[in-house]
């Protein structure tokens, strides 16, 4: 995958956490901001998954196990759709850190992803 690309992610990824777990913890409700940071964060693997796609039929297939690659992709695609709409359902402050919770969490495995498509592991 391309680093730059998987860099901005988790960037953004993170920066969405940390914006929704400190609005969390000081008792904030989902706001259209907080919504739309796990929004753009879906986009861009939304953008990945594509790339995924393409990739291995350009010659770039993953270095590691692809298996565990796509289970990555699959589950970080999947969880801030499903923390956004159990956000907007409850609409409660713990919502909104559970927003973060899953940001970080998308972050993590887009790192992991990353490590999986660039370098051998055992």
């Amino acid at each position: 995958m391309i680093l730059w690309f998987t860099t901005l992610q988790i960037v953004v990824a993170i920066a969405a956490g940390l914006f929704c777990a400190v609005a969390g913890l000081a008792g904030r409700r989902p706001s259209d901001f907080s919504v739309g940071a796990l929004a753009l964060v879906e986009a861009l693997l939304i953008v990945q998954i594509i790339m995924a796609i393409v990739a291995p039929l350009t010659g770039n297939p993953p270095s590691g196990d692809p298996l565990e690659f796509w289970v990555y992709l699959v589950s970080a695609a999947l969880l801030p759709i499903g923390g956004v709409t159990w956000a907007l359902l409850e609409r409660s402050r713990w919502s909104t850190v559970i927003l973060g919770v899953v940001a970080l969490a998308v972050a993590i495995m887009l790192w992991r992803m990353q490590v999986i498509w660039t370098v051998q592991v055992a």
